[in-house]
């Protein structure tokens, strides 16, 4: 038996037929997740870190999505909620991140179906087999998973499950501010001066940034949003300054393209190209981040700049630098990722920054998604690892395609598909599945 083997490989004893299919993330992708086994009939959970659903989107709830809203609906979802008398919203509409947890994934979320099923507030922090490690091969297949969970309040509770899916995300596991990719030197001293990519600087956000230096690390479109916010800011609040810092010469994910077919994604780069012609934006390249330290005037980050030690100061520092797959909790699942973006190795090839683009990605499903532990998916962004072109329906055909698996109707889990514009609908930067530009 290879993994390219279409017959469902979860083998189920009396026990592990009743037992619930485990869902990680309450995201868009983690509630497609549950619609799709809602209309299979299979039982599940959904295990949700925050105390609220889709918590990492409403971080960045404040940002406009590039795509409209009607590539940003799960087929599966919207049955589900139509038969309850839900309406799409303006098809042709990009809606901001609070209005699609507003008007969608808050909506499904309280469907009956799903409703009682979630767990907010409820953390996985390990995935395994029932009295097994990942050493331990006999009967693996046919013994159900265990999942360690955390609640707010610190206590810890095994729950099993007959498959996993793993919707989590990466919004919250953002790559370091070091060029090394490892733990920035020093972070420990500054971290009060660092924030999350996509702050809500103009809302609640506001008095941090309101006359300081402000640096913005990161060369995508969460960085982009950030810095033209802050230079609206800059008009309103005086003293106010921004600084863009990126390690190569050119950030050329924002730059501008009149081929680009999304015209909020154009727009976002030519609005960031005529404040740095216009001096409101300061452009330090190729600065290689290797040290942070305080200083009596707030941060200094040190780095090496065309061959030099050099120092940049700040007071603000917003880490735009991507985000990266935690694996920590997976310790223990057999899993075959890829060596360099730590996507499913069968998937990388599809997904290769340096290859494609968002719309250049094939629809893809179980197959693409599976590993030698037979019965746990990856999907949505944290499908991807590494790479930043994260398709918002890809991920729903995704789990489509998982569910059918899970239900034993190979046929239709092999049928993958996904009618697109010729532009994609992705999502470079956040990490939830959503996206400032989904």
């Amino acid at each position: 038996m290879t993994l390219l083997d279409l017959t469902p490989r979860i083998t189920h004893n009396d026990r592990t037929a009743t037992l619930p299919v485990a869902i990680i993330g309450a995201g868009p992708i983690g509630l497609a997740a549950a619609a799709n086994l809602v209309e299979r009939g299979i039982d599940f959970v959904v295990f949700e870190a925050g105390d609220q659903v889709a918590s990492s989107m409403r971080s960045w709830g404040h940002t406009r999505l590039f795509s409209p809203w009607k590539h940003l609906v799960d087929p599966a979802s919207r049955r589900l909620l139509e038969a309850q008398g839900w309406e799409l919203p303006d098809p042709e509409r990009a809606p901001t991140g609070s209005e699609l947890v507003e008007k969608y994934v808050g909506p499904l979320a309280e469907l009956d179906a799903i409703a009682s099923r979630i767990r907010t507030g409820v953390e996985v922090i390990g995935v395994s087999r029932e009295g097994m490690d990942r050493t331990r091969t006999r009967a693996r297949a046919a013994t159900p998973f265990v999942l360690r969970t955390r609640a707010a309040d610190g206590s810890a509770d095994d729950i099993v499950a007959r498959a996993v899916i793993d919707a989590s995300g990466t919004y919250r596991s953002p790559n370091p501010l070091s060029s090394s990719g490892l733990e920035l030197l020093g972070m420990a001293d500054i971290a009060d001066r660092v924030t999350p990519a996509l702050p809500d600087v103009l809302g609640r956000d506001r008095s941090r940034f309101a006359g300081r230096r402000v640096t913005v690390v990161g060369a995508g479109h969460s960085a982009a949003n950030t810095l033209l916010a802050i230079v609206k800011l800059a008009r309103e609040e005086p003293g106010t300054s921004v600084t863009w810092l990126i390690r190569n010469a050119q950030a050329v994910r924002v730059s501008s393209s009149p081929d680009d077919e999304l015209i909020g994604r154009a727009n976002l780069g030519s609005r960031v190209d005529r404040a740095v012609e216009r001096g409101e934006i300061e452009v330090v390249d190729g600065f290689e981040i290797i040290r942070g330290r305080r200083s009596a005037e707030g941060v200094e980050l040190i780095g090496h700049r065309r061959g030099e030690v050099v120092t940049h100061a700040t007071d603000v520092v917003v880490n735009a630098t991507g985000f990266r797959p935690d694996l920590g909790m997976l310790r223990e699942m057999r899993l075959e990722l890829d060596d360099i973006v730590e996507a499913p190795k069968r998937l990388a090839p599809l997904i290769d920054p340096n290859v494609h683009s968002c719309g250049t990605v094939e629809p893809h499903g179980f197959r693409e998604l599976t590993h030698p532990e037979q019965g746990f998916f990856i999907v949505g962004m944290k499908s991807y690892g590494r790479a930043p072109t994260f398709l918002l329906a890809t991920g729903y055909e995704q789990v489509r395609s998982v569910a059918a698996w899970i239900a034993g109707d190979t046929a239709s889990a092999a049928q993958v598909d996904l009618v697109l514009p010729a532009t994609g609908v992705c999502s470079t930067d956040p990490g939830s599945g959503g996206g400032c530009c989904s």
